[in-house]
């Protein structure tokens, strides 16, 4: 356990990790405090922080397990000693780190007697799983047992369908928020004239993010949502036939973009952001940073260029071409 002495300093807004341990694999503690900040702000700041540490970090999750000839969920297989169902509800328990776009699979073979744990699971390089002692099955007779694991990235939560069962293979309930808890608290210092406020962040993780680096992503995401209002233009789309003005930041392509004319040279290019073509967080972060904010910055660009940007896959760039021909009927020049 980390502990460091509480320094207010008046002068500049600072942030400062008071308290770190790890109380065991599978949980993470982390405090820390922000100041000096004006009277309202810790409010404003600790809300905003709490729901983008629970809702607006990305985890890793096993989604769905497949098993050879088995008819139902609650089936029991001889020689196993939990059922179907009780060996799906341990695989929920497994944690797992990675930098995975999408989905992808991995494996369970072993042979008994004996215990089948997490370090059994054959995973790609770039999946981590953070505690490999997480039981999952108890073999007691010289069977085999294979599993066919899906595992998938993304944000949230998400409640297994009953209806989605097809061929042995069978969804699993997704709990993929990193972040376990997170509370906040506020102190308040200073006189009447001048009052000031410090905050005090908890944050608890799965192991799978320290508290650190939770707090680092949760702030980017925040970031990366307000830039649209930072733009200096402020123009609306318009189209040649009058239709009506689109939003500036919907969450999605508006249906009426997406079915005007091709090579439409009257859409406003630069009020076309990124944000607007549902891309996944980490193709977004990777073309922010690369201080691509809108369609016209991502024009004047080629292929090449977008392959040189950090963590950018050929996926990232086909999707992104469908998405230009598409809606725009526009290409980017491979050099």
């Amino acid at each position: 356990m980390v502990r460091e002495q509480v320094r207010i300093d008046a002068r500049t807004l600072q942030w400062k990790c008071v308290e770190s341990r790890a109380d065991s694999k599978r949980l993470f503690y982390g405090r820390f405090i922000l100041s000096p900040l004006l009277k309202g702000q810790a409010d404003t700041i600790g809300l905003a922080m709490r729901r983008a540490l629970l809702g607006e970090i990305e985890g890793t999750c096993i989604t769905r397990a497949q098993f050879a000839k088995i008819p139902h969920e609650y089936s029991t297989i001889v020689g196993i000693q939990e059922s179907v169902h009780e060996i799906l509800m341990n695989l929920k328990e497994i944690i797992l780190r990675s930098n995975l776009y999408g989905t992808c699979e991995a494996f369970i073979c072993a042979k008994g007697p004996g215990s089948i744990t997490a370090k059994d699971i054959i995973a790609p390089t770039y999946v981590e799983i953070i505690d490999n002692t997480q039981e999952i099955a108890s073999l007691t007779e010289p069977i085999e047992l294979c599993i066919q694991l899906q595992i998938e990235r993304n944000r949230g939560y998400r409640i297994k369908r009953s209806n989605k069962i097809q061929d042995g293979s069978y969804p699993i309930d997704a709990i993929f928020m990193p972040v376990r808890n997170v509370n906040y608290s506020i102190q308040s210092y200073g006189t009447r004239k001048e009052n000031h406020e410090i905050l005090f962040l908890e944050i608890w993780t799965n192991g799978s993010l320290t508290p650190k680096e939770a707090l680092q992503e949760a702030s980017r995401n925040l970031i990366d949502l307000f830039l649209p209002f930072l733009q200096t233009e402020e123009e609306n789309l318009h189209f040649a036939d009058k239709q009506p003005i689109l939003p500036l930041r919907p969450s999605t392509l508006p249906a009426k973009l997406v079915h005007t004319r091709k090579n439409n040279k009257k859409i406003v290019l630069k009020s076309i952001f990124i944000d607007q073509f549902d891309l996944p967080p980490r193709v977004y972060n990777s073309l922010k940073r690369a201080k691509i904010s809108t369609l016209v910055d991502l024009l004047n660009n080629s292929q090449e260029d977008l392959m040189r940007l950090e963590h950018f896959r050929i996926e990232d760039l086909k999707r992104i071409l469908d998405i230009l021909e598409k809606h725009f009927g526009l290409d980017l020049p491979k050099n």
